[in-house]
């Protein structure tokens, strides 16, 4: 699409040729020409009716004149060029607890998933119900308790429930009070009910699909010590290639299928939500994940959806509910398994990589995880039980050292060696991974046990939990000997006799 000239609105019609998109808007058109791409995206519904209000024109004529940096946004959007205006999405109705008077339109400053759901349907559909969708339900969260009594409720508010999504508050004149606006939180709660926020990742207004496709959308949230997938995307192959050839992406594709459209390098986007190797786009950014990564210890899921849109996952080896079945007040309509989960992933995979490539990458995630599940994550969980069983701890979260060494073990490095294992980071895997989690565990961990317990009672936990790992043998039974010699010999070919001490 090639657009002559932005953020200029005329009273005038343009010759209707093929290959030419034209919207009349009471008069109104935007300034677009040569749109040749038979697959570009419209609004769906009819013109004049579902879209398209005549009044909007009045909107764009103010806007253009006292916010017109929203106005160029606009008019550079894919909305602004079919004729989508102001009124179509912040119209509001007189039942709506958020709606007041402007200009002599009634409207809401907060437009919702339910109102892009008018046209964008199949997208709304898919995100509702999600993981991301629930984002904004922390309140029962450790991450929460931390943020609202360790840290404040400040910095709650303007750190966490700006990703997460917070409940918006509506003040008496219809409008958002500033404790809870702006939030573009991917599980914001909405005064109309709807979770999440399409601008979250679209940003407003905009809204550009090349945009929502490129790593650093996601990486606003999916960043930091506790899950920094936009590190370890940076530092794999895939975001090297990304960056190096940007270029190529075609990023405002509609169609965007990976392999087809673009071949350079996949983004966060191709591998959970785009079109690739025979699967079709989805909103349902989880859809396609087998292991959870975010808890102290990983399981692979199953997903089971509802008919009234919502979802949830069992663990594997837990009882599955069948379709047609009733499950949490509706109906089951579709269960997929941990492995078609993955199976979807892995098919995306093969619009540019073969089998062997996929499946040895799947093997060597795998075992990283089974690593840190079996080996730490496990047995420090297990000590941990057996303390407050015995009342050698309380109950309580955060109130000793040792909850927060094992906290940071496995909400910070555990996570960073699982994603960095599942997103090919090396150095997020090791160094900044089991690296950490080892040396938390073996010199942080087990000596607070010491103190916690007593010698005496730590030892009989470490034998118990730790002793039959053999992971664990070089604890209790120091070093491999002929491995010594080998690394002493290796060390002194490099830097000299004598240079290890």
């Amino acid at each position: 699409m090639k657009i002559l000239k932005h953020g200029c609105w005329k009273r005038a019609f343009l010759p209707i040729s093929l290959g030419t998109a034209l919207v009349v808007l009471a008069g109104v058109v935007p300034v677009i020409l040569d749109v040749d791409n038979g697959e570009a995206a419209r609004p769906a519904g009819v013109y004049g009716k579902d879209w398209g209000d005549p009044k909007g024109e009045e909107c764009v004529l103010c806007h253009r004149k006292h916010t017109p940096g929203l106005n160029e946004e606009w008019n550079k959007s894919m909305h602004g060029q079919r004729g989508v205006n102001c009124l179509d999405c912040h119209k509001a109705d007189g039942k709506d607890k958020d709606s007041f008077r402007h200009k002599g339109q009634l409207i809401s400053v907060i437009v919702t998933p339910k109102d892009c759901a008018r046209c964008h349907t199949k997208e709304f559909e898919e995100m509702d119900g999600s993981h991301h969708s629930k984002g904004g339900q922390i309140l029962a969260s450790l991450d929460n308790l931390l943020g609202e009594v360790v840290g404040g409720p400040a910095a709650v508010n303007a750190g966490c429930k700006q990703c997460h999504g917070s409940v918006i508050e509506i003040g008496e004149n219809g409008k958002p009070l500033p404790t809870t606006w702006p939030n573009t939180g991917i599980g914001r709660i909405n005064p109309d009910g709807s979770l999440g926020s399409c601008t979250a990742c679209h940003g407003r207004h905009r809204f550009s699909k090349a945009q929502a496709r490129t790593p650093d959308t996601c990486g606003k949230c999916h960043v930091g010590p506790d899950h920094p997938q936009i590190e370890v995307y940076n530092e794999s192959k895939h975001g090297i290639l990304y960056h190096a050839k940007v270029g190529e992406m075609n990023l405002e594709s509609d169609k965007w299928e990976a392999g087809v459209d673009y071949s350079a390098a996949p983004t966060c986007a191709t591998c959970h939500m785009s079109a690739g190797g025979g699967e079709t786009s989805t909103h349902n950014v989880g859809e396609r994940i087998s292991w959870t990564l975010r808890p102290p210890i990983s399981v692979k899921n199953n997903l089971v959806k509802l008919k009234n849109g919502d979802e949830f996952d069992v663990p594997e080896g837990k009882p599955l509910p069948k379709v047609g079945s009733k499950a949490k007040g509706s109906k089951v309509t579709e269960v997929l398994t941990w492995k078609e989960r993955r199976l979807k992933m892995q098919n995306v995979c093969t619009a540019c990589h073969t089998d062997s490539v996929i499946l040895g990458h799947y093997n060597q995630f795998d075992k990283v995880v089974d690593l840190y599940n079996e080996k730490f994550a496990k047995p420090i969980a297990a000590v941990m039980s057996d303390l407050k069983k015995s009342g050698k701890i309380t109950k309580s979260p955060f109130d000793e050292k040792i909850e927060w060494i094992w906290w940071e073990i496995w909400h910070h490095e555990g996570r960073r060696a699982r994603h960095g294992a599942s997103m090919n980071g090396p150095d997020y895997t090791w160094w900044h991974g089991i690296y950490e989690v080892a040396k938390h565990t073996y010199f942080e961990f087990i000596p607070e046990l010491e103190k916690v317990a007593g010698k005496k009672d730590a030892k009989e936990l470490l034998d118990k939990h730790f002793k039959p790992i053999a992971g664990h043998s070089w604890y209790f039974e120091g070093m491999n000997p002929a491995q010594l010699e080998a690394v002493r010999k290796g060390f002194e070919a490099r830097y000299g006799k004598g240079s290890l001490k």
